[in-house]
Parts: structure tokens; C-alpha cells; sequence
């Protein structure tokens, strides 16, 4: 059965159905932007996983490959990539780690970000800081022109430059980065998107942007329901990098080969940023969920009519409120279209508020001064309204 973005956006949301272990229609989940629920359907991969392993016990593994085959496919369409290789991992810091440590940086020691990258990357560049490498960061905001920003920060020594998409902290929508695409050529850096806020809710496509160069981090944690465990950085086809944190799996397929040479090799494949022995059962999960999406037609379009009429939802509601800015407000400098999967309210008090509203059974998240507010496809109409009358009790609660 397929679902409409109408069948989504009723009173009653169909779809909550597929996830009651999660219990989706019992509490109100504003946790999408940072972990969605899992259909159940991946209960079942995971069970599979576990008996794989035991009926065929180290030779599962010609099992286990063909589910990952199955994540870079899933992967693969979401971002419109004809071309590129997709090595995985189990975080997007395993994998930047393994990236940052094949840049050049001896010769160019300039890496060029925002101000407002996830800590996975904003810490591992404050800590290169510390030892002598360049970082120089841009202002993230206003996003509609951070790819200009960029751009005009890249040098002869810069090796990378690494930006989000959507990012995490406002859900902007970044915008045309063709400028800083086109530097980078020009200068001999790469570009590194980082798509995770962007990845399934809000459409992208290399192909039609004309980044086919370029390299892509994200994983399944949020939007793509997939759980932990499926990372993925995609890269292009003649990249000829050589990290220098690299396990055995990024020479899988040559190991039985006598090794020659004093080089250490790396695979022409999707193994390049490959790790070592891992466990597979987040693949089966996600191979699992990738067919659910697809045999219900999830597809990246209707996930984003239905997002973003829910957060327009949660918007005429919150203004309805009349609420003092003072003490709770959100940002009206961008049109809706402009922002990712959730709803970014500023406050002075959103660590209280995100546990009163847990209290309330409203699961929400905060980073410093701004409580994030992230629906998902299995959330009904009346739960969406529920919960904003649930938060301006609770700014009673927090101010009185």
C-alpha cells in the first residue's frame, strides 16, 4: 500500500500503524530532526541478521555485503548519483577521520568551514587547530549566500572545505554552493557537503546541481529511520586519495594477492575510506527500511510536502500563541521553504522547556538557546496542535 501526502496529514495518520513498537501514536515524537522512529519491518531485518549468522557462521559474510550493496543503492538515489562510490562506517566521524587524514595538509594547510557545522566536525577541526593546522570558519548565517562566503576563503593552500547542507542548529537551508564548488576547482581543494539535516526530507540531487565532484557525508540516524550504525561517504570515482587511517577493508579483494611493492594499496572500489571487521545487522536494518519507504512511496518529494506542512502546522500554532519573544520566539527572516526538517524556537529557557515538555510526553531536544521541534511522516494533525498547547503551558511553568 502507498500513502498520499494527504493520507499523512490527516487527523489520523495511517502510517503510525508500521511503528508500534516505537509507539508512535501514544507519545508525540518531535524528535525527527535527531532520531526518528524505526518501522517495525526492522525488527525482523535484525532477527535475520542474527539467524544469518548463525545457520552460515563466518561465511554470512557474502550476506552481509549484499545488504550493504543495498544501503549504497538506498544512499545512491536519495542524493541523484550516477557516478560516485559510497564507502560506510558506523559514524560520520569514523569516516571525516579517515578523509581529513588523506588531505595534503604538509602542503595545504587551510581547511575553510562554517560557523556552524555539527560537533563531529567542529570538534575535530578545533582540535587540529590546536596543532598548527589553518581553520578558518565563515559565518553560517544568513545560509542563502554562505556558498559565497566559502568561496572567497578558499586559497592556493586550502585543502578542503567542508559545509552542511541544512544546518543543524537553525535548519537553514544553504544556498546555491556552486561559488564555493567552482573555487575549489580553481584552487585544487575538495568539497565536502555535509547532507545529514538535508538527506530524505528535504530533495537533493548531484546530478542536477552539477556536484558530481564533490564529496558527501551523512547517514540513516534521523530522517531516513535507520538507526545507528549507517554512515556513508560518498566520493568520486577518480579520487585517488590515501588515507592514512585506513583498515584492512579498504584493500578487501586483494588481499589473497601477493603484495608487491612498498605502497600501501587501496581499493579502486567503494572500499577506498573502508575500516575493518564490523557489525552488519545496522545494514539489515537499513536495507530493510530503504524497501519500506519504497513500497509505500515514501519518496523524497512526498516526505517533504508532508514536512512542511507540518511545520507550517507548528508555526501557525506557535505565532496563534502570541507568546513574548522576550522568552520564547522563531526566526521570520526566511521563508518557510528555506528551512530543513524542523522547527527552531529560541529561548533563554529551552533546556527547561525540553524537560517539561518530556514531562508532558512531548519529546523535543535544545542546543544552548534553541529547542528544536522535529516532526516525522508518522505524526497525526492533532498531535502536532496538542503539542504547542502543551508548550505554552509549560512556558507558564518555566516563567512563572
Amino acid at each position: 500500500m502507498t500513502f498520499s501526502a494527504a493520507d499523512l496529514l490527516a487527523e489520523v495518520n495511517p502510517l503510525a500503524d508500521h511503528y508500534r513498537y516505537f509507539r508512535v501514536g501514544e507519545r508525540t515524537l518531535l524528535s525527527g530532526h535527531s532520531h526518528q522512529a524505526w518501522p517495525d519491518c526492522g525488527l525482523e531485518a535484525q532477527r535475520r541478521a542474527w539467524l544469518d549468522a548463525a545457520e552460515h557462521v563466518d561465511d554470512k559474510w557474502s550476506l552481509a555485503f549484499a545488504e550493504a550493496d543495498k544501503v549504497r543503492s538506498g544512499y545512491r538515489r536519495l542524493i541523484d548519483d550516477p557516478t560516485g562510490l559510497f564507502s560506510l562506517a558506523g559514524s560520520t566521524h569514523d569516516l571525516l577521520v579517515k578523509l581529513i587524514s588523506a588531505l595534503p595538509l604538509a602542503e595545504r594547510p587551510r581547511l575553510v568551514t562554517t560557523d556552524g557545522e555539527f560537533h563531529s566536525l567542529r570538534r575535530q577541526l578545533d582540535r587540529l587547530a590546536e596543532e598548527g593546522i589553518e581553520v578558518h570558519k565563515v559565518p553560517a548565517l544568513p545560509a542563502a549566500d554562505v556558498g559565497e562566503r566559502l568561496a572567497a576563503a578558499v586559497t592556493d593552500t586550502t585543502s578542503a572545505v567542508f559545509t552542511s547542507t541544512v544546518f543543524f542548529g537553525s535548519s537553514h537551508i544553504a544556498g546555491d554552493l556552486t561559488p564555493a564548488a567552482e573555487a575549489c576547482r580553481r584552487h585544487g581543494a575538495i568539497l565536502v557537503l555535509d547532507v545529514y539535516h538535508q538527506l530524505n526530507v528535504v530533495p537533493f540531487s548531484l546530478a542536477a546541481r552539477d556536484l558530481l565532484d564533490v564529496y558527501v557525508v551523512s547517514a540513516g540516524y534521523k530522517y531516513c529511520q535507520l538507526g545507528e550504525g549507517n554512515a556513508f561517504l560518498r566520493f568520486p570515482r577518480d579520487c585517488e586519495l590515501r588515507p592514512v587511517a585506513t583498515g584492512w577493508f579498504a584493500e578487501f579483494g586483494q588481499l589473497t594477492a601477493p603484495q608487491e611493492g612498498e605502497g600501501v594499496s587501496y581499493s579502486t572500489a567503494d572500499d577506498r575510506f573502508g575500516g575493518a571487521t564490523y557489525d552488519p545487522t545496522s545494514h539489515y536494518r537499513a536495507a530493510r527500511v530503504f524497501e519500506f519507504f519504497s513500497d509505500h512511496g515514501l519518496d523524497a518529494l512526498t516526505l517533504r510536502e508532508v514536512s512542511q506542512a507540518q511545520i507550517a502546522l507548528l508555526c501557525r500554532e506557535f505565532d496563534a500563541l502570541d507568546l513574548d519573544p522576550a522568552v520564547i520566539s522563531r526566526d521570520r527572516s526566511v521563508e518557510l521553504s528555506a528551512i530543513g526538517g524542523f522547527l527552531a524556537l529560541t529561548s533563554p529557557h529551552a533546556g527547561r522547556l525540553c524537560r517539561l515538555l518530556e514531562e508532558h510526553g512531548i519529546h523535543s531536544d535544545f542546543r544552548d538557546q534553541v529547542l528544536r521541534l522535529g516532526p516525522a511522516p508518522y505524526l497525526s494533525r492533532r498531535q502536532l496542535t496538542d503539542a504547542v498547547a502543551i508548550l505554552a503551558e509549560v512556558v507558564g511553568e518555566a516563567t512563572g
